[in-house]
C-alpha cells in the first residue's frame, strides 16, 4: 500500500523552523536520503518535514481548492 496523502501533527516545523499548517491535506512526494519527507500542498506550496510528524490520511479528508 502506498501512502498518498498524509497530514501532519500540531506544532510541526519544516526544515527552516517555520510551522506548518496541520490543517491541510498534504501530497508525499519522497524522503530525502537527508532524512526529511518532502509534502507537498500543491505545484507551488512544498516542505521539507520530520517524518516522525507525518500522519496518514485519506484524500477524502481534506477538501480540494475547488471544493472550497
Amino acid at each position: 500500500m502506498s501512502i498518498n496523502h498524509v497530514g501532519v501533527k500540531p506544532g510541526t516545523r519544516n526544515h527552516k523552523g517555520f510551522f506548518v499548517q496541520h490543517n491541510s491535506g498534504y501530497h508525499l512526494v519522497e524522503i530525502a536520503q537527508s532524512g526529511w519527507a518532502m509534502i507537498c500542498l500543491n505545484d507551488a506550496v512544498c516542505h521539507y518535514v520530520d517524518p516522525e510528524n507525518l500522519q496518514m490520511s485519506r484524500e477524502k479528508d481534506f477538501p480540494s481548492v475547488s471544493e472550497l
